[in-house]
């Protein structure tokens, strides 16, 4: 998980999004008002929800942006993400603790805690198999 997730406010534009997407190396930013979650807003719906139906740099980001957000708490396990993640088709998942973002969990992010757990698996296996090989 990456934290603190990457904000903006209500009032941002999708250029000023877009600078901030930039900046902070992200492929989304979350919308937030007073602390709690409104929205999403990633790459695609930039280009989708922008820029297919002509470029308005100063488009409300509350013009473009995903809602509902599918989200998982800051409590729940890995099991839980790795569900949430295959019912709800989505690449990105905010963090809550008690309404509030507190981080971003990737597809990505999964992607390396699967390549970890086998290559927590296969070092001993490895080592077993090298051991029975040895002159």
């Amino acid at each position: 998980m990456t934290t603190p997730p990457v904000t903006v406010g209500l009032g941002t534009t999708a250029f000023e999004a877009a600078l901030v997407m930039e900046r902070e190396a992200v492929g989304c930013v979350l919308v937030i008002d007073r602390g709690r979650l409104l929205g999403i807003l990633t790459d695609r719906d930039l280009t989708v929800r922008g820029l297919a139906h002509g470029p308005h740099p100063a488009q409300p980001v509350t013009d473009l942006m995903t809602t509902p957000v599918t989200t998982v708490e800051a409590d729940d396990d890995l099991d839980t993400a790795y569900r949430v993640f295959r019912s709800a088709d989505v690449r990105r998942l905010p963090v809550l603790d008690q309404g509030r973002p507190v981080g971003m969990l990737t597809v990505d992010d999964l992607l390396r805690d699967v390549v970890q757990r086998l290559f927590d698996l296969l070092v001993p296996v490895s080592r077993s198999a090298l051991r029975e090989t040895a002159p």
